[in-house]
């Protein structure tokens, strides 16, 4: 998933206002952002093939140590732990070790059978939703306008800064997304992870931006 990911920070927001977007949709894309890391170190691999939709150009061979769920929470207990450290909330820190579980659970919904329970097993999980690029809008694309109207209901921009910055970036990465789902992989699967990681750090700044430009109304 992508969007899908992204809106569990949005909706996280909704649950503890307390804790930043930013931090948030940072435990959302935490595995994707450790994938690019691990890609790049050559830890992992994937192929892409001559298809059209990530659900069927790519081919995830090793992803254990970034998306197995077992991996999953030992990242999701390291942000916990870090978090309740510096903000000594329990309640904090076990909703960011569940949004750090959720990449699993929706990349379990949306991958094919490539995701593994840990390091070194050979059963993997999947059900294939980014396969069928209808039924991905449909649930996927559900989520993320669900979760996007919930938080620009919830809470309100100081300032214009907050409106274009929040609906520009929106629709950035909904056109980011369905080019995902429904395009050809990328031109050069070298390049792939460098892009990748530009784009989830960023996307996190940008979060961590709106959590300052945005606020729950008193």
């Amino acid at each position: 998933m992508l969007v899908g990911h992204f809106a569990v920070g949005l909706a996280g927001k909704r649950i503890a206002p307390s804790i930043s977007l930013g931090t948030l949709v940072l435990a959302a894309m935490l595995a994707d952002l450790l994938w690019c890391v691990f890609i790049i170190a050559g830890v992992e691999h994937v192929e892409f093939r001559p298809a059209m939709g990530a659900g069927n150009y790519f081919a995830a061979s090793e992803i254990a140590y970034s998306h197995s769920l077992l991996m999953d929470a030992v990242w999701g207990a390291l942000l916990a732990a870090a978090y309740f450290l510096r903000r000594r909330s329990p309640r904090g820190a076990w909703i960011l070790f569940a949004v750090v579980i959720s990449h699993w659970i929706l990349d379990w919904i949306a991958h094919r059978p490539d995701m593994p329970l840990a390091p070194g097993t050979h059963t993997f999980f999947g059900l294939g939703l980014w396969t069928s690029i209808p039924a991905t809008i449909l649930i996927e694309g559900g989520f993320w306008l669900a979760a996007v109207i919930l938080y620009a209901r919830t809470f309100r921009p100081r300032g214009r800064t907050g409106i274009f910055a929040f609906w520009t970036v929106v629709a950035l990465l909904t056109l980011a997304w369905y080019g995902n789902i429904s395009g050809p992989p990328p031109r050069d699967p070298h390049t792939a992870p460098y892009a990748s990681l530009i784009l989830f750090s960023l996307a996190v700044a940008w979060a961590y931006w709106m959590n300052r430009l945005r606020t729950a109304p008193d």
